[in-house]
């Protein structure tokens, strides 16, 4: 990376369609960062990596388990500009940004001009990795249930969107000694204008990862309400281990699906097809969940949006459930 005075990268971690993730380190405190460079080749991509700009940047404040943003770094050949840092914005400037990349990628898609995120590293790789390699552990699912739960309750409270919640764009850290989760990769994000509820406001690009997508995403007609139907998907998967092998990358990964014979179908579409389709929820053990903790995830996997919990309500129920809690040993 040209900022060389200021960053060394040390390795590639990371690599999806849209963008490369690297291990950096800042030159003047030898701190590690994680460094993601998004190629605004076309207009689809320089679009992707505004979303995801605008959100890292619209939050005012910082949460525990939300990827930090340290400084946005524009590319435009060899030169590079920091467009923001997380002390110092200006939304004038920014819009100002905004508007002549996409007008310039447009008329010359051959350009070399990246956006470059300087975000906080974690050094504990994917949540979906993390946990395949350790054995069930309800105490762990019950806190990264509750971290998760409160980050997305953060996110709608600040009018974010994320549209592609799965245990693949959650990172794990163990900065403060027990792993901590981070919800990240908001390329598929919306930031929503207006002070009104978040879940008052309505989207109809369908986008996603098809095996945590809503029945509604499906339709193009949905709300937030569709982030905690994908937070349903990962919180089942994760307490029962239950898997499928992605066909692009073949990575086994967590995720709850219907069965078809030999087709695995996403749980959403399979509600889409069959609303009235009951969920066998334990799927494996009843002992492996108390009752509980299957009335939250049929909650949060309410064929109709009416019927589901939105994220402040998760948020509350989360602390509730008897699940992972540690029992108290009575006095005699």
């Amino acid at each position: 990376m040209a900022a060389e005075a200021k960053y060394s990268i040390v390795r590639e971690v990371g690599r999806g369609s849209y963008g490369v993730v690297y291990e950096a380190i800042v030159n003047q405190t030898r701190s590690k960062v994680a460094v993601k460079r998004m190629h605004c080749n076309v207009p689809e991509n320089v679009e992707l990596a505004l979303q995801e700009f605008w959100a890292l940047q619209s939050i005012q404040r910082q949460h525990e388990n939300v990827i930090q943003l340290e400084e946005c770094i524009l590319q435009d050949g060899q030169a590079f500009q920091p467009i923001s840092h997380r002390y110092r914005k200006s939304d004038s400037h920014l819009l100002l940004i905004e508007t002549c990349l996409k007008g310039r990628r447009c008329m010359d898609p051959k350009s070399a001009c990246f956006l470059w995120f300087v975000m906080e590293f974690c050094d504990g790789g994917t949540m979906n990795e993390y946990l395949l390699s350790r054995g069930p552990d309800a105490q762990l699912n019950n806190s990264f249930m509750r971290q998760l739960s409160s980050a997305v309750a953060f996110l709608h409270r600040n009018h974010i969107v994320h549209r592609d919640l799965k245990a693949d764009n959650i990172l794990i850290s163990h900065r403060c000694g027990s792993p901590i989760v981070k919800v990240a990769d908001f390329g598929l994000s919306k930031v929503c204008q207006g002070k009104g509820n978040v879940n008052q406001h309505r989207f109809s690009s369908a986008c996603g990862s098809n095996f945590y997508m809503a029945p509604e995403v499906w339709e193009g007609h949905y709300t937030a309400k569709a982030d905690v139907f994908a937070l349903g998907i990962i919180f089942w998967a994760m307490v029962e281990r239950i898997t499928f092998r992605d066909g692009d990358t073949e990575k086994e990964l967590l995720g709850t699906y219907i069965c078809q014979g030999k087709e695995l179908i996403p749980l959403g579409e399979a509600l889409l097809e069959n609303p009235n389709l009951k969920l066998q929820i334990p799927l494996k053990s009843k002992k492996s969940m108390p009752d509980d903790l299957c009335k939250l995830l049929r909650d949060m996997l309410a064929f109709n949006p009416k019927d589901r919990l939105d994220a402040f309500q998760l948020e509350v129920r989360i602390r509730q459930i008897s699940y992972g809690k540690k029992r108290q040993r009575s006095v005699s």
